[in-house]
């Protein structure tokens, strides 16, 4: 087996689909790339055996269709000491390859392709297709509150509603949930799943905001994207979602807007004097101001700020935890944010005030924390 590809179009794909890689592997071939040469295309495979990705290269040259596991380490770093060079890769039939190119050469001993896991085939699909813009914003808006708790691993992935109306997708780790509504994409059935958040995390990676197709497919147990020359494959998350629609306060008579960038900057000063475990600010709301307070009895810190908000309700004082809400506000993209409230002892919801688009829906819930007296 032997072919010709340029050292700067290998080393992206290669860059594509290695994050899928683990550290630490049950299996050493997964330590690997699997490379299939195939007429002049080659396919090369990455996998952990939960998330699987695949990326389709053109090739120079071909020689003897084949196909060799190539360990990914020492791969990736070699490629990397390359500009833009065209490498001969010529493989044996003992795994051994050798890599040429201006003068030198290099070998590296492979392994059987045979033991690569296969990959997986998709039975009895449906499926449904998102512009690269549309997901890459749901992945953004919602991965980062995912939750962490093996206990509760169906909170550890994003959740997908299709309907005929509209796709939504939410994340919560009980502390923080995002709600991500679009009326521009919709599916010819209703059906939810669970999305773990390594191969959103991947898709986040390469995916650029465009107008690009996704072509989602799906079946009970797996979920492919692919899209251009990548082709993803990840296992779902069984279990059922928490009814997050229960949770969400409807009646919230107090409403606060206030400019996002400010209310951002008063939240990260605040925090320098927060205490370090609970992350703990007062949010004081009287007239048109609010006052952001902090604390940390253990050495004595504390901090007030003053912004002007445009309020509506009655005067109240409520606790958040500081990390949370900061987290949320740089994941919107508006000038200004909504803040809605009903009691200090209830969930507190963020909207943006102007929408970029209006078929796109966004609501944050933040659990407010107990104040100190």
């Amino acid at each position: 087996m032997r072919f010709i590809v340029s050292s700067q179009n290998l080393l992206r794909g290669l860059q594509a689909i290695s994050g899928v890689l683990n550290s630490s592997n049950t299996l050493p071939i997964l330590d690997d790339f699997l490379v299939e040469l195939a007429g002049n295309s080659l396919r090369i495979t990455a996998s952990d055996l939960e998330t699987t990705m695949t990326v389709v290269l053109d090739v120079n040259m071909a020689e003897d269709e084949g196909f060799i596991a190539i360990p990914a380490k020492i791969l990736i770093e070699l490629l990397k000491t390359y500009g833009d060079t065209p490498l001969t890769f010529t493989i044996n039939e003992n795994f051994v390859i050798e890599i040429a190119a201006d003068g030198a050469k290099f070998h590296i001993t492979g392994h059987n392709a045979e033991e690569f896991p296969r990959v997986p085939e998709l039975e009895e699909t449906s499926g449904f297709t998102l512009t690269s813009e549309v997901l890459l914003s749901a992945i953004n808006k919602t991965i980062f509150a995912t939750g962490s708790d093996d206990l509760r691993p169906a909170m550890s992935g994003v959740n997908c509603d299709l309907s005929p109306d509209s796709i939504i997708f939410v994340a919560t780790d009980a502390h923080k949930l995002v709600k991500y509504k679009r009326t521009d994409a919709s599916a010819d059935t209703t059906v939810s799943f669970i999305i773990p958040k390594k191969p959103l995390n991947q898709l986040k990676n390469i995916l650029i905001a465009n107008d690009t197709p996704i072509a989602i497919s799906y079946n009970q147990k797996n979920a492919r994207f692919k899209f251009n020359n990548i082709d993803l494959f990840c296992r779902l998350i069984e279990g059922r979602y928490p009814n997050y629609e229960a949770v969400i306060p409807t009646d919230n008579p107090n409403t606060l807007i206030v400019d996002r960038l400010s209310f951002i900057t008063t939240l990260k000063r605040g925090s320098f004097f927060a205490n370090k475990s609970t992350n703990q600010i007062r949010l004081t709301i009287s007239g048109q101001e609010l006052f952001v307070d902090a604390e940390d009895i253990d050495f004595a810190h504390e901090s007030r700020q003053r912004l002007s908000c445009n309020y509506s309700g009655e005067d109240m004082e409520i606790g958040f935890n500081s990390r949370f809400l900061i987290e949320m506000l740089v994941n919107l993209s508006t000038e200004n944010v909504r803040l809605e409230l009903s009691a200090p002892n209830r969930a507190g919801i963020l909207r943006p005030v102007e929408g970029e688009n209006k078929a796109e829906d966004i609501l944050m819930l933040v659990m407010p924390v107990m104040l100190n007296s």
